[in-house]
């Protein structure tokens, strides 16, 4: 009852913090003019959508760059609790052996991410990238999250001696040296999948919050403070985000966000061990990289699209579906992939 009442009050101080700081955040962002520019509205792969272009006009001048704020707030308050309670004579458990090194990966990974977002974020919305591609070209995003997820996933592997892969009701497999290249797909992945997502107001960054509900019920059933501390921050100061992000949104979450939040959110399935748990929590996620990709692959192989747009939410927009019904559903879908991902997890 005491680890519980004060996860909980961590996380009510992260959302009363970022509440405080958010409208001035806005403010600034409008400020610096860092905001979604109405003649770039191009897709994940750098081609114009006609589609996103019919639904999200309306959305041209809305402050880009939430998810920096979330980063910030966490990181600074992960970095002053963890020492606080060890102060206080609260003991940092961890599932593994190296608790330190479980903090620093965790750290890595979200600012790392956070900063190549943030430096595409700059490139597409002040114009330092040559007029022929929007931001940092697929290719050369593509090999520094490659660069980043090899180390993240070297650290996990040597530091943490992390190389099994939990499948429930069969048990675990060990990968080896294998664990490194796969782990750094899972990483790479998700953090990819949470960008595509990112395209309706509060579609992404509502999933989030529900899927890291369900990995907070796992690392607070192993006793692991370091995640259970840095996932109750994380959460506490996403709620007051997307309270400003839901329809019609004031403040979208930019790469910054969406590629530190993605990476981050594998690690953390990744640190628990519960690979399959998260692809199944993860599933929307899963399913908006999988459309894009199979519409690249169609374009490029077959010379047609599959669908009218890619990713889903843009199809199922095209299909006449509101974007707040897309989201709402979205959400309640995501209710129960999250409570049957932590149930096969457990079991």
């Amino acid at each position: 009852m005491g680890s519980l009442a004060l996860f909980l009050g961590i996380l009510i101080f992260s959302f009363v913090l970022t509440s405080i700081a958010v409208v001035p955040f806005i403010n600034l962002l409008y400020k610096l003019r860092f905001r979604r520019q109405k003649q770039k509205t191009l897709d994940t792969f750098g081609k114009r959508t006609l589609i996103f272009d019919k639904f999200h006009a309306d959305k041209a001048g809305v402050p880009v760059g939430g998810g920096l704020l979330v980063v910030i707030v966490v990181s600074l308050l992960f970095s002053l609790i963890l020492p606080t309670l060890n102060y206080f004579g609260i003991e940092i458990t961890s599932i593994h052996n190296n608790s330190q090194a479980e903090i620093n990966i965790l750290f890595f990974t979200f600012l790392s991410f956070a900063l190549l977002g943030f430096f595409d974020d700059i490139k597409k919305f002040f114009h330092f990238s040559s007029s022929n591609f929007f931001g940092l070209r697929m290719r050369q995003k593509l090999i520094l999250q490659v660069i980043l997820a090899t180390v993240i996933a070297c650290l996990i592997y040597f530091q943490l001696e992390i190389s099994i892969l939990h499948i429930p009701l069969i048990g675990t497999l060990n990968l080896g040296y294998f664990y490194i290249p796969f782990a750094a797909f899972v990483i790479i992945a998700f953090a990819n999948a949470v960008n595509v997502t990112d395209g309706l107001d509060g579609l992404a960054s509502g999933i989030l919050m529900i899927s890291l509900f369900g990995l907070w019920v796992l690392s607070s059933t192993i006793l692991d403070v370091p995640l259970s501390v840095f996932i109750a921050l994380w959460i506490g100061s996403l709620i007051s985000f997307l309270y400003f992000n839901v329809f019609p949104a004031r403040i979208f979450m930019g790469d910054v966000g969406s590629m530190a939040f993605g990476a981050t959110l594998a690690v953390i399935g990744l640190l628990l061990g519960k690979v399959l748990a998260l692809v199944v929590i993860g599933f929307i996620f899963v399913v908006e990289i999988a459309s894009s990709l199979l519409q690249l692959l169609s374009r490029r192989y077959l010379k047609k699209k599959i669908m009218p747009a890619a990713p889903l939410h843009l199809t199922l927009q095209e299909k006449g579906w509101a974007e707040p019904k897309i989201v709402q559903r979205a959400w309640l879908l995501q209710i129960m992939l999250t409570i049957f991902g932590v149930w096969l997890a457990i079991i």
